[in-house]
């Protein structure tokens, strides 16, 4: 089947043919109809199936249709509001529509935080038929009056799971009471968790409902593997398996800001090319990155889970996790960075002991054991022992758990999300105690994972990496069983997604300031003064 035999119009056709697609992914298939009927629609997806065009083409077709509305003053006001948790997924969407569009004659914008709302406020004064926006900018601006919603007539929550994670959900009310209340409503989430099905049922009318993929599912074109290795020795087996892999372009994923930071600077000694990614660039410098990445001037970005969602780079060959999550469903935003489109990829895995807690929890959520590689020259030692992992002022206990039981603290990717954390909450800490893990203090003998050992140069043999299966691997580190563990609490009852860890993230946030976006040092802001996003 073709785009045309979907009922898009010539236009349509010929700017998706012009960005090189001729087939429609199932997503597609499934939503577009639906949105062009005028129906609600509740769909899931995985990340890489082309949900964005599911939306954006049925949605230019159904505008184009119409005429432009205007207020009081005979000013063009927007017609569609497209909701995203992050900068770059709004900057991604917007960059889709103006390519699809570009044979109509609509007018589309992002409006995020990071930057100034001068500009934003000039494209809203030439008329806008289409806003895509962050949630926190876009109530900056209405609480300015800068923007009218008052003719809304679709409405877009994208990575509507993402942004429940981000403590979005009171924003996201705010935002809906505003709109007309005659309007198409259409929901995009990676799963259909429970969180999910009860917004769904406060925003959306009698909704159609499509799925892609089963919940949780991991990108079928993707290889994971398992590289066990020493805490001291991860950079080095990083930059082993760059050279002798001969890894163009990689993407790699820390848990804090300042790790990438680190990481990115040593391996820049090292001769390869690379920069962090994370919320304390500006978003011009984050731009600039994710440009230079694609482009091939960069080998490495090294990201915290900032990059996990919404960025789409084509034919990305491998993700590889420096440090693994601690809440297991990161680890299928990460991978799905790679295997987009049709293409295959590989995630790779560097696991020390400190996180095979983590890892157990990962493998339940994907219902599979991920096979485990061990390089020769980086056999890690059978007689080491699990240490907390120290992000700032939270202490993880990621070791493996004997008997499914926690090892304490946040253990293992078994911590608490946040919850009732709203985004509109500026200025409030996000390392105070009493919201899931408490402000654990960090014991003088915890040493964070990641550290390069002085002295401990990696010279491997060059001989093939010996493959360990799934079955073969109760005798891993320090001897300690692979056991099956329970389902983390917040995964558990059919429940999906729950709230992130209390303590989870860096100073106060503001739309001008650094804008961390993940769980540890700052990166994340779930409902800590995410407003800038």
């Amino acid at each position: 089947m073709s785009f045309q035999d979907l009922g898009l119009i010539e236009p349509l056709v010929r700017a998706v043919a012009d960005q090189g697609y001729t087939v429609p992914t199932p997503i597609q298939l499934q939503a577009i109809p639906v949105v062009l009927a005028g129906h609600d629609l509740l769909a899931a997806a995985q990340t890489g199936t082309g949900k964005t065009a599911g939306f954006t083409l049925p949605m230019l077709q159904r505008l184009s249709g119409g005429e432009p509305a205007r207020n009081a003053k005979g000013k063009i006001i927007p017609r569609a509001l497209i909701l995203t948790p992050t900068r770059e997924l709004a900057a991604q969407v917007h960059e889709n529509l103006a390519a699809y569009g570009r044979h109509l004659k609509l007018h589309s914008m992002a409006m995020y935080g990071g930057v100034g709302m001068q500009p934003q406020i000039n494209a809203l004064a030439r008329g806008m038929d289409i806003v895509v926006a962050t949630p926190g900018r876009l109530l900056d601006h209405q609480s300015q009056r800068n923007i009218d919603l008052s003719a809304v007539q679709m409405l877009v929550l994208d990575e509507a799971d993402r942004m429940l994670d981000m403590g979005f959900v009171h924003d996201m009310r705010r935002i809906v009471a505003l709109l007309p209340k005659q309007r198409q409503n259409l929901l995009f989430s990676a799963t259909f968790s429970e969180e999910i099905k009860r917004l769904a049922g406060d925003f959306l009318v009698n909704p159609q409902q499509v799925a892609v993929a089963r919940q949780n599912a991991t990108a079928d074109l993707v290889e994971q593997i398992v590289f066990p290795v020493d805490r001291e020795r991860k950079r080095d087996m990083l930059v082993h398996l760059i050279r002798e892999r001969n890894w163009p372009q990689t993407l790699v994923f820390t848990r804090t800001k300042h790790g990438a930071n680190r990481l990115a600077e040593q391996l820049d000694k090292d001769g390869i090319v690379a920069t962090g990614f994370h919320g304390n660039k500006t978003q011009s410098a984050r731009l600039r990155a994710l440009a230079d990445f694609k482009s091939g001037k960069l080998q490495v970005l090294v990201a915290t889970d900032i990059a996990a969602r919404g960025i789409d780079i084509d034919q990305l060959p491998v993700v590889v996790n420096y440090e693994l999550p601690n809440i297991p469903e990161d680890y299928v935003h990460r991978i799905g960075r790679t295997g987009r489109a049709g293409s295959n990829g590989q995630a790779i895995s560097l696991v020390c002991v400190d996180e095979l807690g983590f890892l157990r929890d990962i493998e339940k959520l994907v219902r599979n054991p991920i096979t485990q590689e061990v390089i020769p020259g980086f056999e890690p030692d059978p007689n080491a022992k699990a240490q907390p992992i120290v992000m700032g002022r939270t202490v993880l206990h990621g070791g493996e758990r004997r008997g499914g039981k926690g090892g304490g603290g946040a253990g293992g990717g078994q911590g608490q999300r946040r919850s009732g954390a709203s985004a509109g909450n500026r200025g409030a800490s996000r390392n105070g105690p009493g919201q899931g893990q408490g402000r654990a203090q960090t014991p003088a003998s915890a040493k964070p994972q990641g550290q390069r050992a002085s002295g401990r140069s990696a010279k491997p043999s060059a001989s093939t990496a010996s493959k360990v299966p799934p079955e073969q691997r109760a005798d891993a580190w320090q001897g300690t069983p692979w056991v099956e563990l329970d389902l983390p609490p917040h995964m558990r009852n059919g429940q999906g997604r729950g709230r992130r860890p209390a303590g989870a993230g860096g100073g106060a946030g503001r739309p001008a300031s650094a804008n961390g976006n993940s769980f540890g040092g700052g990166q994340r802001r779930p409902g800590g003064g995410q407003r800038g996003r």
